[in-house]
């Protein structure tokens, strides 16, 4: 085993435990996205030593940079000498030179999550750490996200995974996968400083130090701002997700109680209308999120990007003015206390 001390390995085991919701079983297979940056290099050795003979490892391969292929067979060759069984995945289409982070972001979770369940692994962790989330939730403040972006980082999230059987493409099979954060709780210095006490192979991504991206800056701040403390910001992130749980509960309820007209998966024209009248502006701030949620699942729509951390409040003004309004592909009319979400009809051409 590895030279981590007891100490340190109960801690990660206990932290594992606390953000999957449940202890590892013993006969559990653990599976770990390694990018082979210093965070998910310590990570992997922690694992290995707190679930010994359980973990299996991917590195997704972006093909952004020419050393991508190089850092990939690095962690596997790491993972190799360790006895841990790893896959090299790779991102098969080009991801552009527009947000950059967010389009890596949309290829490599699928590509991870249906690996994950192949590997016959249930849960699939991430490296993100206590400074990620302290600059998730400053990024998010500074755009004006309520509770849901405020949140950050989630310590869990179930996934769905869907695999066609057979070859008509209309039966598919699905597994739940936990997404966990083990490490929420850990500085960014001290992964660092573990990797390197244990000799640990690992590359810095240059991208950390570009400061076009939003992140980059706001990890500046926090490097050079020692007040600003990443663990309470990262409380604070917890308990906005505590109160983002309670009342997405809430959500859930109006949810089937306020739906009217045709509802479902059996509606023929894939819209969805709500009865909002007398709610609160938080309760339909989060209607209209599920309801842009469900209209763009149903019609197939993934462009433009849209999730908790979008800014709807311009979309909100309109249609508490009466008003229509299209966001994320979604347009919402109104009329009396409904509103219908439906596809955003095609621009004409002149």
């Amino acid at each position: 085993m590895s030279g981590l001390d007891r100490a340190t390995v109960e801690r990660f085991r206990a932290d594992f435990a606390g953000a999957l919701g449940r202890p590892v079983a013993s006969s559990e297979r653990v599976a770990l996205a390694v990018s082979g940056g210093p965070d998910s290099m310590a990570m992997l050795a922690l694992a290995h030593a707190a679930f010994p003979g359980q973990v299996v490892a991917a590195t997704v391969d972006h093909r952004l940079r020419a050393a991508s292929s190089d850092e990939a067979a690095m962690v596997a060759a790491w993972c190799d000498g360790a006895g841990i069984a790893h896959t090299i995945l790779t991102v098969a289409d080009e991801i552009g030179t527009s947000a950059v982070q967010a389009r890596a972001r949309e290829r490599r979770y699928p590509l991870l999550l249906r690996w994950a369940v192949e590997s016959g692994a249930k849960c699939l962790a991430t490296a993100h750490h206590a400074d990620d989330q302290a600059e998730t939730f400053l990024m998010r403040a500074a755009r004006g996200s309520g509770v849901a972006g405020l949140a950050g980082i989630r310590a869990l999230q179930t996934r769905e995974v869907r695999k066609p059987v057979g070859s008509s493409g209309m039966v598919f099979d699905a597994w739940d996968v936990a997404l966990v954060r083990p490490l929420l709780h850990w500085r960014v210095a001290e992964l660092r400083a573990l990797a390197v006490a244990q000799a640990l192979p690992f590359v810095d991504d240059p991208s950390n130090a570009d400061d076009h991206y939003d992140r980059t800056r706001f990890r500046a701040l926090l490097r050079d701002t020692p007040w600003l403390d990443p663990l309470q910001i990262a409380k604070s992130a917890g308990y906005a997700a505590e109160a983002d749980s309670t009342l997405r509960e809430i959500e859930a309820w109006l949810w089937r109680t306020r739906k009217v007209g045709p509802v479902g998966v059996d509606d023929p024209d894939d819209q969805s209308w709500l009865d909002i009248a007398d709610l609160p502006r938080e309760m339909k701030r989060r209607m209209c999120r599920s309801a842009i949620d469900w209209v763009r699942t149903v019609n197939g729509i993934v462009r433009p990007a849209f999730g908790d951390s979008a800014n709807i409040e311009s979309l909100l003004d309109a249609l508490e003015a009466g008003k229509a309004a299209t966001q994320a592909g979604i347009m919402v009319s109104v009329k009396g206390s409904v509103w219908r979400f439906a596809e955003e009809p095609p621009r004409r051409s002149l």
